[in-house]
């Protein structure tokens, strides 16, 4: 059975290892701040101390909130200037 933190992290020095070469694709904001929310999410499933698991949890929170209003922008923008001047 494949350890999804061990693959999470393998897929994380991949992609830096293609962006330090140049030959990759920089992910986008709202991609970013989905995938932090998680990785915060997870941390505060393993912290040891409730205060630790309070500021993961507050931080998951707030990566979420960034993931939903850039999809939110991207969804309202999607449709170019045009759906913006209408």
């Amino acid at each position: 059975m494949i350890n999804p933190l061990r693959a999470k992290v393998s897929l994380a020095a991949a992609l830096w290892t293609r962006l330090r070469l140049g030959t990759g694709v920089m992910e986008s904001n709202a991609r970013y701040y989905s995938r932090r929310a998680v990785e915060e999410r997870m941390a505060a499933q393993r912290a040891v101390t409730e205060t630790a698991r309070a500021w993961h949890a507050k931080l998951a929170h707030d990566f979420a909130e960034r993931a939903t209003a850039c999809t939110a922008v991207t969804a309202c923008t999607s449709d170019g200037p045009a759906a913006l001047s209408a």
